[in-house]
């Protein structure tokens, strides 16, 4: 189960990266690409969606931590 769980962290941990660089800033990422207009009262459904898996990947790469910190101690 420990190399398992071991894999999984460096795959979330890229992901993880990966994600977090795709939305670095405003006018950078994404934004910067023009993959999303400016919209007038909010973020476009690409960057809430970009945002929302961020989250997703952020709270699998945590549980994954805490397994493998229970597993090692």
């Amino acid at each position: 189960m420990l190399p398992v769980l071991a894999i999984l962290q460096v795959l979330l941990s890229f992901a993880l990266l990966a994600l977090v660089l795709l939305h670095s800033g405003r006018d950078t990422g994404l934004a910067g690409m023009g993959f999303t207009p400016q919209s007038q009262g909010g973020t476009h459904i690409v960057e809430r969606n970009l945002t929302r898996l961020t989250v997703v990947v952020g709270v699998v790469f945590f549980a994954n931590t805490v397994a493998l910190y229970h597993l090692l101690d």
